[in-house]
């Protein structure tokens, strides 16, 4: 659901097995810390989604502690937490609350960490602001330019029914936000526990994505900017109409691609940590140009965006998907349109029409 933020295209993986290892066969249980390497601890989080966990991490700083990313607000999370406060971490101080991205798994719990803490929340502006302005909608009926943006898509009258019903639901998933936050910009510096992690920001998946670059440890926590085995959802919504975010993420994975060396340990906030980051990268570029071929071959004939699911999808798109498959089928398009190989007419009836350029 694009409203949860963590919808991803389950596609087959197309980086060649053998160009990442996984150097952890275990994973943590709710409730506990696994030691990747000094003072940096993987948490693992059941979520009750298709996607089924997110990562979290602590950093050790002093004889406090950091926490990366906060997992959905929803009690079985809740509870792992509370059980880590008691057990593993003995209710020691949290200095920090750092937060990658403002998807509800990564930000849900922030304002309930800070509760509970008292510790300052660091985000970056974009991403802050913008989860506020979603968790706002959450009584409020879709605006008419919403329902506007997925009629354009090809959207039926059932179809804008359902999204109206689900309209809100990303601050569902969230606790009330915390009322300030401090700013997290790209090049940034964080000393936590006598080492240096530098802020490096991603576009694409989200606006304005922190991850954090360890060069002493040789870490990378990657958030959603590069995941081993699946792939962040790349969407345009209606409040950036046209937005082309695909461009936004491909440039993002070639910048990473020389931002860090290859080296690094991949601490991602889905499936488990990973060497081959670079490989990885280089994949999530080569699958979303294959996307666009084979979307040039289909748009010889006009098609609107809900028609374009086949080559870009493995799976069958239905109400629970058809959301986060327009949003990236979107995507596509929107970056095929940059590139001047297909323009879109709107007809008479609202809906948009896709086709690749004489």
């Amino acid at each position: 659901m694009s409203s949860v933020g963590e919808a991803k295209d389950k596609t087959k993986d197309k980086t060649k097995a053998s160009s990442l290892t996984y150097p952890f066969a275990d994973i943590p249980a709710p409730g506990e810390a696994f030691e990747v390497a000094p003072g940096v601890y993987w948490l693992r989080m059941p979520m009750p989604i298709a996607l089924d966990h997110i990562n979290l991490w602590l950093l050790q700083d002093g004889d406090g502690w950091v926490i990366v990313d906060t997992g959905l607000n929803v009690p079985n999370i809740i509870a792992a937490w509370e059980t880590l406060f008691t057990t593993f971490l003995k209710d020691a101080q949290i200095n920090r609350i750092v937060v990658t991205h403002m998807h509800p798994d990564h930000l849900g719990l922030a304002g309930w960490l800070q509760d509970k803490t008292g510790a300052p929340l660091y985000i970056t502006r974009t991403e802050y602001l913008m989860a506020r302005t979603l968790v706002s909608d959450m009584p409020q009926k879709p605006p008419q330019a919403a329902l506007d943006f997925y009629r354009a898509a090809g959207f039926t009258a059932d179809n804008l029914a359902h999204y109206q019903k689900r309209f809100g639901m990303f601050g569902m998933a969230m606790h009330k936000m915390p009322d300030q936050y401090h700013r997290l910009q790209d090049g940034d510096s964080l000393t936590i526990g006598g080492s240096t992690w530098r802020v490096i920001i991603g576009t694409g998946h989200s606006p304005e994505h922190a991850c954090l670059y360890n060069a002493e440890k040789k870490l990378f926590i990657s958030g959603d900017q590069i995941l081993p085995k699946i792939t962040s959802i790349v969407s345009v919504y209606p409040t950036e109409p046209d937005a082309n975010p695909l461009q936004d993420w491909l440039s993002s994975c070639a910048h990473l691609q020389d931002a860090f060396p290859n080296d690094v340990l991949v601490l991602p906030a889905h499936n488990t940590p990973f060497y081959g980051a670079h490989a990885r990268l280089q994949a999530l570029i080569n699958g979303h140009e294959a996307n666009n071929r084979r979307l040039l071959k289909l748009l010889t004939d006009p098609k609107r965006a809900v028609d374009v699911f086949p080559p870009l999808f493995k799976r069958k798109i239905d109400d629970s998907t058809l959301l986060m498959a327009t949003g990236e089928a979107l995507a596509h398009l929107h970056c095929l349109r940059a590139r001047g190989q297909v323009a879109v007419t709107r007809d008479d009836h609202g809906v948009d029409w896709w086709q690749v350029t004489p």
